[in-house]
């Protein structure tokens, strides 16, 4: 007993759409990505690393202060820092008021 199963083909407009937005949201991505790095690294250079390159931010994590109930962001960054020939990795704290501050290992 044979069971032929009858398959039903996507319409070429669909495709088309479905390649679109997949363009549309890959070109998105490195966008963000870019502008997030690009943003670090000015940051960077007002905390003291000013001769860097391949700046990576990892992650970003809002964290609060129990006490004060103060939000706040962290961001876990590396990158290579020229001056110094060394990696780094760290987190660099941005305050609600815009400050930044860091804590940057450099091996």
């Amino acid at each position: 007993m044979s069971h032929n199963v009858e398959v039903r083909r996507l319409p070429k407009k669909t495709i088309v759409i479905i390649a679109i937005m997949s363009i549309v949201t890959i070109i998105g991505f490195a966008f963000i990505t870019f502008t997030k790095n690009l943003k670090m690294e000015e940051v960077l250079s007002t905390l003291g690393h000013k001769n860097i390159s391949d700046i990576q931010v990892v992650n970003r994590m809002s964290v609060e202060d129990k006490e004060t109930k103060i939000k706040s962001t962290v961001y876990k960054v590396t990158f290579f820092d020229k001056t110094l020939n060394k990696e780094c990795i760290g987190f660099v704290h941005r305050s609600n008021h815009g400050k930044y501050s860091k804590d940057i290992d450099c091996k």
